[in-house]
């Protein structure tokens, strides 16, 4: 069974509900009784099982840090490769 979302628009009172498809939604807010309780679109939770999946896949906060820790590396190998190193120049000021 589903768990849904619900708000009131007349006093902001939120609730989850746990209901069956075939249930009709609520519309009578148990905090005020307004008629103006009201389905919230959400995102749907869901787990991976089975073989082939690790427990880290999809994880919020470790896949930023090695995103960010990997473009920070390649930001830094290019600010290295755009700029001339001291001993290239120092020869030819020599050889001049």
């Amino acid at each position: 069974m589903p768990i849904y979302a619900y708000r009131c628009e007349a006093c902001g009172f939120e609730k989850d509900v746990l209901q069956k498809l075939s249930d009709a939604p609520l519309t009578q807010c148990p905090s005020c009784g307004q008629a103006s309780f009201a389905k919230q679109v959400t995102a749907a939770g869901f787990q991976l099982k089975g073989s082939g999946w690790y427990v880290t896949d999809f994880r919020g906060g470790s896949g930023a840090s090695s995103v960010t820790g990997s473009t920070a590396a390649s930001g830094a190998s290019a600010a290295s490769t755009s700029a001339p190193s001291p001993s290239t120049t120092a020869p030819s000021a020599d050889a001049s």
